[in-house]
């Protein structure tokens, strides 16, 4: 009767190497792939859970809107990512900037600083004792970059 089982159990290819060696490499792959799902599901949160596990859909329809649903989720969740990105780099430009215009204020009132001490040395004759005058007469030249300012002049007065 054992030698009979033996032979019954496994039908006609019993004896067979061959499909005794490809039954343990599907059982070894199926319980890899089993390993792989459970620690997918354990280090996933919430959110992600859903496209980790494998889902059986009763009709193509339901299955097509799983997958819109899963991809909608994955679109908010990368928009929401380059949001994010988006604002901590207009929030790194908006501090450049600041830092930039306080180290401009500053220089400008170093410079009108020095102009309000320099002027009270300059002679009353020379057309640069009028600072407001050569702001005035003062041109932009949008070619160079630069400020066109009047050439200093001395003007002597002769009594008769």
């Amino acid at each position: 009767l054992q030698m009979l089982e033996r032979q019954v159990v496994g039908g006609e290819q019993a004896k067979n190497k061959d499909l005794k060696e490809k039954h343990k490499r599907r059982k070894k792959y199926a319980d890899e792939r089993r390993m792989q799902l459970v620690s997918a599901l354990q280090q996933s949160n919430e959110d992600s859970s859903d496209w980790v596990l494998l889902n059986v859909y009763d009709s193509i329809q339901e299955e097509v809107r799983a997958k819109s649903k899963l991809l909608e989720k994955m679109q908010k969740k990368a928009a929401e990512t380059e949001i994010k990105d988006l604002q901590s780099e207009f929030e790194l430009e908006k501090i450049d900037y600041l830092s930039t215009i306080r180290r401009l204020e500053r220089d400008l009132m170093l410079f009108q600083q020095l102009l309000d001490q320099v002027q009270s040395l300059v002679r009353r004759d020379c057309n640069y004792s009028n600072l407001e005058k050569i702001k005035r007469e003062s041109v932009w030249d949008e070619e160079n970059s630069c400020w066109k300012i009047p050439e200093p002049v001395i003007q002597k007065t002769r009594l008769p």
